[in-house]
């Protein structure tokens, strides 16, 4: 690749090339003397015919530098001509800029002459190499350089306009940042606009501002608790009231504020636990309708010994009663375990159990609580597990080895875990009642238990999953047979396998 390039010469017709002289190929060097290729030799003899990049080369330093005299072109070093329009320079102001290209910013004729070209042509100072007098050439040739120059120019111009946009492009997201750490832009700490999706919220007796602004953040309603509170620092006579609040989630701080000043926002909001509910799901319950934390209430639950149970008792899974708690803003996890546990108590004691029966009664009644469908069974179950209880053999009910297993909510198991003897609830394998209850029971479990039915039942099985119907039996083959009319039942009922 040559050192330097003309870029008039490369724009020119073909024509125009060939007519600064030809040279024949011959393997020379192109630092030849600086004769013109019209120019006889001093000795006399002619010189060879130049190529066309020689003639170009040879054009381009012969050219002056606009408004310079031939001694100053002498004088000024050579400058190389970039290897393409991205690597040219880049003028720092309006004097360094090429001619034509200033030309054409202004508006006016390149070189500051006449429009009719008079002046000097300014197409030179690309692609020059040392020194040089003034051009040989006729007059016609300056105006078709300062149209390539001019042409050169918006090339230049237009490549250095395009590579700018791509880099723009890329660095951006860069440059912002950098932007950002310099003035101390940040991304933005709040939502816009009223919020999506429903959600309520609960404020305790006694939270102040930075309570209210966390509890909005851990329930989605803000974006940061920070941009609330410094809302709430520029807002005067604002006071919140203890109670539960529907809301929704990603609102503006201002909208959550304006939200929670407006009555008819506030709810009754309450915690309901249906009967055969875990303490697990309780404990959900808790932490996303009272507005309580997991770890408050996680504590509370494992302070077993804090509600008067028995000395046996490791858990309050059982000993919660299935009711609906309304939300009390002012109230610990600890009262409201307290007052499900004292609610359980009271159904017992109206049930006619006695205190010293209750931790029994409480785990037979969860057992029949998961296993009972129909309402009229439960009493019909109690009897068929009192009666195995009775005759000593195992209760094998699938709701304890699932519970055992940690699948709180189904009731069917596999062939591996009813053979699972490291499981305390495989009553496949375990004798007895469960170690402990398996749901919290509700009054019709606790008076089935109390008030079972009276037969010889041994063995039961639901043989209709849509209507709930359970067939009853006091033998195993009378059993075998109805488990083949649920097995049927099954087969035609194929989405429920």
């Amino acid at each position: 690749m040559a050192d330097d390039l003309d870029w008039n010469a490369i724009i020119a017709s073909g024509n125009d090339a060939e007519r600064q002289g030809k040279r024949a190929v011959d393997g020379r060097s192109d630092d030849h003397d600086d004769r013109s290729p019209t120019t006889p030799a001093d000795d006399g003899a002619a010189v060879q015919p130049l190529s066309r990049r020689e003639a170009r080369a040879r054009a381009a330093a012969s050219a002056p530098v606009p408004g310079s005299t031939a001694q100053d072109s002498a004088d000024r070093p050579a400058r190389t001509a970039p290897a393409s329009p991205a690597d040219a320079p880049v003028a720092r102001s309006a004097d360094e800029l090429h001619p034509e290209v200033h030309a054409l910013l202004q508006d006016a004729p390149a070189g500051g002459g006449p429009a009719d070209g008079g002046g000097a042509a300014g197409g030179g100072g690309r692609g020059r190499r040392g020194g040089g007098g003034g051009s040989s050439r006729p007059s016609r040739e300056p105006r078709r350089r300062s149209r390539g120059g001019l042409i050169a120019g918006i090339v230049i111009v237009a490549v250095v306009i395009a590579a700018g946009i791509g880099a723009y492009v890329f660095a951006a997201p860069k440059v912002q940042g950098l932007i950002g750490a310099i003035t101390g832009a940040q991304e933005s700490d709040d939502y816009t606009g009223s919020g999506t999706s429903k959600v309520t919220i609960t404020i305790k007796q006694g939270d102040i501002g930075e309570d209210v602004a966390k509890t909005l953040q851990r329930s989605g309603v803000v974006k940061t608790s920070t941009a609330f509170y410094k809302l709430l620092l520029t807002s005067s006579d604002v006071q919140f009231q203890p109670g539960s609040y529907a809301l929704k989630k990603h609102m503006s701080s201002k909208a959550a504020l304006a939200a929670l000043q407006d009555k008819a926002n506030k709810v009754t909001a309450s915690i309901v636990i249906p009967e055969g509910t875990v303490l697990k799901d309780i404990e959900a319950g808790m932490v996303s309708k009272a507005g309580l934390s997991q770890a408050q209430v996680s504590a509370a639950a494992q302070d077993v010994s804090a509600y008067g149970l028995p000395s046996g008792v490791t858990s309050l899974e059982g000993w919660l009663f299935p009711a609906t708690y309304p939300i009390n803003p002012g109230w610990t996890a600890k009262q409201y375990f307290q007052s499900m546990v004292d609610t359980m108590k009271q159904h017992l004691k109206d049930a006619g159990v006695a205190e010293a029966d209750q931790e029994h009664v409480i785990v037979f009644a969860s057992l029949v609580q998961k296993e009972a469908g129909l309402a009229a069974d439960y009493p019909k179950v109690a009897r068929v597990f009192q009666n195995r209880l009775d005759q000593g053999m195992k209760l094998q009910s699938d709701a304890t080895v699932a519970y055992g297993t940690g699948n709180t909510h189904r009731v069917t198991t596999t062939d591996a875990e009813r053979q699972d003897a490291s499981n305390k609830y495989n009553t496949y394998v375990h004798d007895g009642l469960p170690p402990g209850p398996i749901s919290n029971p509700g009054d019709i479990a606790i008076k089935a238990v109390t008030q079972p039915a009276t037969g010889n039942w041994l063995y039961f099985v639901t043989v209709d999953l849509e209507s709930g119907e359970t067939v009853f039996s006091d033998t195993y083959a009378q059993h075998q047979d109805a488990v083949k009319q649920f097995q049927a039942w099954l087969r035609a009922h194929p989405s429920y396998q």
